[in-house]
């Protein structure tokens, strides 16, 4: 295995060790660290190591980023909405997956519909 295969997953246990850590001092810390684009900056450094930096494969990955982002925010919204109203983390990620999966299909619905 190359280093650059190596290297983004161990960055990526190396934030979630982080956040571990400084959810002990500070949960909005925490929480930006986790929000944080690190996880799609990794996906775009293997992506793009991966092709050679191809600039379509990198557009269109980078148009999947985008589009992937919007079901998170719903994720994240219906996470919020769960925990004010006192739901376990169990409900509580059921649904926001719910509402994530929701919200990607009729993203994808959409993009589909329009051709974009």
């Amino acid at each position: 295995m190359k280093t650059q295969d190596i290297l983004p997953v161990l960055i990526s246990i190396i934030v979630i060790i982080l956040v571990a850590v400084v959810e002990k001092q500070s949960k909005l810390a925490a929480a930006i660290t986790a929000t944080m684009p690190i996880g799609a900056t990794l996906a775009l450094w293997i992506v793009y190591s991966a092709n050679d930096g191809e600039q379509k494969t990198m557009e269109q990955f980078s148009t999947g980023l985008l589009v992937g982002i919007i079901p998170t925010i719903g994720f994240l919204v219906a996470a919020w909405f769960s925990s004010r109203a006192g739901l376990k983390l169990v409900p509580m990620l059921l649904v926001g997956y719910s509402v994530w999966a929701v919200v990607l299909g009729l993203i994808l619905i959409l993009r589909r519909v329009l051709g974009i």
